[in-house]
């Protein structure tokens, strides 16, 4: 290929987001077609460079293929019940054999381990397995040599070993085998990275791994407190969402993948390997409700040292480690799926002003505390320093909630957060005897208020609307109801919800806004918004249209692939899905929505009482 050309995506593979599969141990994830090939694997860490990197590109960019050797096998997967562990059956003429992948909780960060066993369950299959190792995202091929154990692979700072009985054959930059399983045998392939200029780690049997992980998955999933007829669904978004969080520090990714495009062919592709404090309150609630109090902790307690420090510093995400700079960059040598690119690393957002992050942070740490999880006496320190300083900045335009990267406009949902902000700290003092200046802050709550309530409503359209002095809609004003900015039976409120489900549902599914304004200054379009149809559900259900919202509901159950998983968005014409997957911020509203609709206290209903005076915290903790 000559120098400087960017090989092409294989027309042939027609790839479709949700023929992927997710398993992970809370340090990074492996995203696995259900051909049984490794199309995406990140090393040591959700945001380490990839090893695998086929599923923005082709197989010469990294992959992993373990299947039957006959094309013609008839192939069928499923999880093992209440875990992350994948089991993907091939039946032939011959017989029939199961792959069961995971990824075991490592003992240190050092060593991080991927397992893949074959199992002959009946008859006999000739299996084949082809690996092409691609270092720094499917850029680096690296040496490759023999080892007692099968072999090893290292480019630069990174190294694998992989584990296997198997005789293993090595050409054209690839590694390949072929073998025969029968009924009652097993053969395991083990791939464990570590340091380069570590010695090689030893072997761990991956049997009774198998037999650790399926017990720690379920004894987690066991600890679910939700009771209701979506229970499957639900779990299934709990076991993702665990799958996401990173161990050490307690943050959750906001999807394990990069530039999956939000549009077939389009160039709205973003690296979501971050932690983006608008998921907080979503998440925190999801956790709570469930009875996951501490993994709700463990990420209040990132949030707070994420967000420490100067308040002008205060951004809108943050690595998984808590690391500020995420600068963003291309990579020209991969296609893109689909052939959409740019591919694109780290996120240029993380440097946006975004005001709504202020009411997100406030609301979370009120929340927490309501609850009994409060992360540390520090916290009011700095929310009072933070309030300090939204003061002078609430009334500048800002890049909102979907991070335009068009001009700042005075977006309504912006301004509202802000208010969240004020309100939240209010009720902290009032409920919790927190020392500030309280009256300061009543009266510049109510300000903001007055402002959003005078600008950003519409009263020809007798809705809200995007941004003061527009005329646009956005799925976002759907929140206002939620954090308790207006109640339900506000005529403008049930005006709002009726103007989105004129001019944003699709087919049944909402859009955030309408991309033909150019009001994100981005080219393309895109599909529609999971989490926002799951939010017009939490609003029909606070407004008392039951029906519409567990019909709703149930329409977007459907949308979830053979394995329960949910990507971003979704194409309703081309029937298929869009955007990074899986992405917690669908999983978390799944979840909330199914307890909104279960319980008449859901989490839309809590976030909706926090505004108002008298609501017991002693009831919240108690739960």
């Amino acid at each position: 290929m000559p120098v400087g050309e960017v090989p092409q995506a294989d027309p042939a593979r027609n790839p479709r987001i949700e023929d992927l599969a997710l398993i992970g141990n809370t340090h990074s994830a492996a995203l696995i077609a259900d051909d049984g090939t490794v199309q995406w694997l990140c090393l040591p860490r959700f945001d380490s460079p990839a090893l695998f990197a086929a599923l923005l590109g082709n197989d010469g960019n990294g992959s992993w293929r373990l299947a039957a050797a006959d094309p013609a096998a008839r192939r069928s997967r499923c999880y093992r019940p209440g875990t992350a562990i994948l089991e993907t059956r091939f039946e032939t003429e011959t017989g029939t054999a199961t792959i069961i992948d995971f990824m075991p909780v490592p003992e240190h960060e050092a060593q991080i381990d991927l397992i893949r066993i074959v199992r002959g369950d009946a008859g006999m299959v000739e299996m084949a397995t082809e690996i092409r190792f691609r270092f720094d995202y499917g850029r680096s091929t690296p040496w490759l040599r023999q080892h007692e154990h099968g072999l090893i692979a290292i480019a630069g700072p990174d190294a694998v070993l992989l584990t296997t009985a198997v005789e293993l054959e090595n050409r054209d930059f690839a590694t390949f085998a072929k073998f025969p399983v029968k009924a009652g045998e097993t053969h395991a392939f083990t791939l464990t990275w570590f340091p380069s200029h570590l010695p090689t780690p030893r072997p761990r049997d991956p049997e009774p791994l198998l037999e650790e992980t399926e017990t720690r998955w379920r004894r987690w999933i066991g600890r679910s407190e939700y009771e209701g007829p979506w229970r499957d669904q639900v779990e299934r978004s709990l076991i993702t969402l665990k799958a996401l969080t990173y161990r050490p520090t307690g943050g959750i990714v906001a999807a394990p993948t990069t530039s999956l495009p939000e549009w077939i062919g389009g160039s709205r592709n973003w690296d979501y390997r971050y932690c983006w404090l608008r998921d907080s309150t979503f998440t925190l609630y999801a956790l709570l409700s469930s009875g996951f109090r501490e993994e709700a902790a463990a990420w209040s307690d990132w949030l707070l040292r994420a967000a420490a420090g100067m308040p002008n510093e205060l951004q809108i995400m943050y690595s998984i480690r808590g690391g500020r700079r995420l600068m963003e960059y291309e990579l020209d040598w991969l296609p893109g799926f689909c052939g959409s690119r740019p591919v694109r690393i780290g996120n240029q957002a993380y440097a946006q002003l975004q005001l709504d992050i202020f009411g997100e942070l406030f609301d979370t740490f009120h929340t927490a505390r309501r609850y009994g999880i409060d992360p540390s006496a520090h916290s009011w320190p700095l929310q009072k320093v933070l309030i300090g300083y939204l003061e002078k900045i609430w009334q500048s335009p800002d890049e909102g909630i979907w991070e335009i990267r068009g001009e700042p406009r005075h977006f309504v949902h912006s301004k509202v957060m802000a208010w969240v902000a004020l309100d939240r700290a209010v009720k902290s003092a009032e409920e919790f005897g927190l020392e500030g200046p309280v009256a300061e802050w009543r009266v510049l709550r109510d300000r903001i208020h007055d402002d959003v309530c005078g600008k950003g409503f519409d009263t020809e359209l007798g809705s809200f609307v995007q941004y003061y002095g527009g005329k646009t809609l956005d799925a976002a004003l759907l929140i206002l109801v939620q954090v308790g900015f207006l109640p339900p039976e506000d005529l403008r409120i049930r005006g709002t919800i009726a103007a989105i489900e004129r001019g944003l549902l699709r087919n049944g599914l909402l859009r955030r806004y309408s991309t033909e304004t150019a009001v994100d200054g981005l080219p393309d379009d895109e599909g529609a918004f999971i989490a926002c149809s799951f939010w017009l559900c939490d609003a029909y259900a606070l407004c008392g249209r039951l029906d519409d919202a567990r019909r709703l509901f149930e329409r977007l159950l459907g949308l979830a692939n053979d394995l329960g998983l949910l990507a971003e968005e979704y194409d309703p014409v081309g029937q298929r899905q869009l955007g990074n997957f899986p992405q917690a911020f669908s999983h978390v509203a799944l979840i909330n929505t199914a307890h909104t609709l279960t319980h008449a206290a859901g989490p839309a209903h809590q976030r909706a009482s926090q505004a108002k005076a008298g609501t017991s915290a002693r009831q919240l903790r108690s739960r």
